[in-house]
């Protein structure tokens, strides 16, 4: 009975899982044998069969058992491999070795894995949540710098890096993006408040002009929720470039209406009281455009306001205009009076009126120019200065030998009667002077031809060029000489015939009653103290006979460039 008692050797180390009911059950199964009476046979192969049945569920636990080993394994793998991963994804190092050396089971390692794994697992979500946090700002501000552009898309990172030192980076970042959105908001806030500086000067609303650029821009919607995007700071950029435009263009209306304004008030002699309403206009005259910051110093209403007072004296300005103008040239004419030019006060008048009457010239402009021709009027008059002196002296001279003329034949000029003693003084004076004049007139023809050829014109005295008079007056003065030797050798010649009729008939014919014949008065520049214009070239040489003809191509035109008087076409040819 060898395989019997090869089972009950095996029933009783099987004692160990379950003693009772195994031994029980074979002693039952032998009495049984043993009262059936079954052959050993039979009884072997039942217990043959019976080791079959028990190495089959044996194999069946012992593969079960290894399955369970193997998902341990597996499990222990799965287990380090996130471990490994989870210490990879945070940046920390990996280390198994006490892990292996304080646990030699499997159970045992995965006992002690499983804490550390999930202390790793939350500390990942921990970690992942600062990511999504810090991503989620830096896309925040990325939205507000970009104008809400992709604003609905989730923050997006990758958990497979989630290392401190890349957070650090990300941090990094967004102090970046802050601090970029810190001056972006500066720059919001400068280009505001520039623009409200801006419209409180040009008198405009700054809610409606800030409100047209972004709406978060007002006070109401605060620091924080104003938009910094590079859309924003471009429309900023662009309205603060268009005001300041805007306040030069306007600055530049309001100087030049404060200039015509000015030039209004001194024309019509406007008082200060009357000035003083438009300070506020004439202030910024000269004002830098930065410099003018004031509250609605450039609004439209001041410049409107400004514009309707010129319109308003520029309509006054023409009755103004043409009494300062005729002033003028008044004043411009007795300067030429003075020096002995002659001009066309009507012809002058009538085109001061023509121009002021068209408005095709401003006031300054006019004015100007005919200061301008007042201070060449006067140049050229203290030019004619020492030549005009000389012929004072030589006309003055010319009345006194006229005077003295007349005086020498008076017959009674030696009487006692009253005063007769100061003609006898002037009459010693007179001679004096006549006798200078020959040398006076030498000098004064000398000194107008120098005059002549330093200027390349004629000297005209009241029309009539000077050294025409000055020929005229010599030959004159010749004829007058030419005159009186004739007049004696007439006298020697009648005392001689008187001698021989004396001698003849003896006695001596009386002579003819009436006043005794003189010399030919010789009539100077001057006839009872009047300038003449014009002086007889009857008898007059070639160079008296020239000059006539200059004078009648035209008298005027060696007088200066007169402004309204004198045509730019008459010329007088200069005197050779």
């Amino acid at each position: 009975m060898p395989l019997l008692t090869a089972m009950a050797s095996a029933i009783s180390d099987g004692d160990i899982f379950n003693e009772t009911t195994c031994g029980s059950l074979l002693h039952q199964l032998q009495k049984i044998w043993d009262d059936v009476g079954e052959s050993d046979e039979e009884r072997d192969r039942m217990l043959m069969q019976l080791e079959q049945e028990c190495l089959d569920v044996y194999k069946r636990k012992v593969d079960q058992a290894s399955k369970n080993r193997a998902l341990l394994l597996q499990s222990l793998a799965d287990s380090r491999s996130t471990l490994v991963n989870l210490y990879s994804a945070l940046g920390e190092s990996s280390d198994f070795s006490t892990i292996e050396k304080s646990h030699a089971t499997i159970k045992e390692q995965l006992a002690a894995v499983t804490p550390v794994l999930e202390e790793l697992k939350k500390l990942k979500e921990e970690r992942a949540k600062k990511f999504s946090d810090v991503i989620s700002e830096i896309q925040k501000i990325k939205i507000e710098i970009n104008g809400g552009l992709n604003s609905n898309k989730p923050p997006v990172f990758d958990d497979g890096d989630l290392s401190l030192k890349k957070l650090d980076q990300f941090h990094s970042h967004l102090q970046e993006l802050q601090k970029e959105k810190s001056e972006r908001l500066h720059k919001v806030l400068d280009f505001v408040n520039m623009i409200h500086n801006l419209c409180g000067v040009l008198g405009m609303d700054f809610y409606a002009t800030v409100t047209e650029v972004h709406p978060s821009l007002t006070d109401s919607a605060g620091v924080r929720s104003k938009s910094i995007s590079d859309d924003t700071l471009s429309k900023l950029a662009m309205m603060v470039l268009s005001l300041q435009e805007e306040k030069a263009s306007r600055l530049r209306k309001l100087q030049a209406l404060s200039a015509q304004l000015i030039d209004l008030w001194n024309l019509m002699d406007t008082p200060e009281n009357e000035r003083g309403l438009f300070n506020h206009v004439t202030c910024n005259i000269s004002a830098e455009v930065n410099k003018v910051n004031d509250p609605k110093a450039l609004a439209l209403d001041i410049v409107e306001q400004a514009q309707m007072e010129v319109e308003r004296l520029d309509q006054l300005k023409t009755s103004r205009m043409k009494e300062i103008a005729f002033k003028k040239q008044a004043e411009l004419e007795e300067i030429y009076g003075r020096a002995h030019i002659e001009v066309d006060s009507v012809e002058a008048q009538e085109r001061i009126m023509s121009m002021i009457n068209a408005g095709n010239v401003e006031p300054s402009e006019l004015f100007a120019d005919m200061d301008n021709q007042i201070s060449t009027a006067r140049e050229e008059a203290l030019g004619r200065k020492e030549i005009l002196e000389k012929v004072d002296r030589w006309m003055s001279a010319c009345e006194e030998e006229s005077w003295l003329e007349d005086y020498n034949r008076d017959e009674n000029r030696y009487s006692s009667s009253r005063g007769a003693h100061l003609n006898l003084k002037r009459a010693e004076k007179a001679r004096v002077l006549v006798n200078k004049i020959p040398a006076l007139v030498d000098n004064l023809v000398a000194k107008t031809r120098t005059w002549e050829e330093e200027h390349g014109m004629a000297f005209v005295y009241d029309g009539v060029p000077l050294l025409a008079m000055l020929d005229e007056y010599i030959m004159l003065r010749q004829d007058r000489e030419e005159e009186k030797k004739r007049l004696r050798d007439q006298k020697k010649y009648n005392e001689q015939l008187n001698a021989e009729q004396e001698s003849i008939f003896g006695s001596r014919p009386s002579p003819s009653p009436g006043r005794p014949l003189g010399p030919k008065k010789i009539m100077g520049p001057r006839a009872n103290g009047t300038p003449t214009k014009r002086l007889s070239l009857h008898n007059g040489g070639p160079r008296s006979a020239a000059k006539d003809s200059k004078r009648d191509n035209g008298s005027r035109l060696s007088a200066p460039a007169n402004y309204v008087a004198i045509s730019k076409d008459d010329s007088l040819p200069d005197t050779p």
